[in-house]
């Protein structure tokens, strides 16, 4: 698989495993904790693969980016966490960083 797939991919993942997070509630639900768990291996192992063909400074940057600004689109429409002009410049600061990685 494409390298760059692979680590969208496991961005993605990091996504679903940080939001799985808020919803185990501190590992005390078990369905949330197991997808959780199960979520941050597999992301880490696309990471991991990812990075036998892609730098590691650029493969983490862009891995921690998109999950960043999904985790945070997510908790604004599903947790109704607050969202403003300085929220709105770090995902835009975040995009074209990932942008500028993949450039490069």
């Amino acid at each position: 698989m494409n390298p760059w797939i692979t680590l969208a991919i496991a961005g993605l993942l990091e996504v679903v495993w940080a939001v799985g997070l808020k919803y185990s509630e501190g590992f005390t639900r078990l369905v949330p904790s197991v997808v959780t768990v199960v979520t941050v291996v597999i992301s880490f192992l696309m990471l991991a693969n990812a990075m036998r063909a892609l730098p590691v400074g650029t493969a983490y940057a862009v891995w921690s980016g998109i999950g960043a600004l999904g985790t945070m689109i997510y908790a604004a429409m599903f947790f109704t966490e607050p969202l403003n002009l300085m929220h709105g410049l770090g995902v835009v600061l975040i995009v074209a960083g990932i942008a500028a990685l993949k450039i490069a």
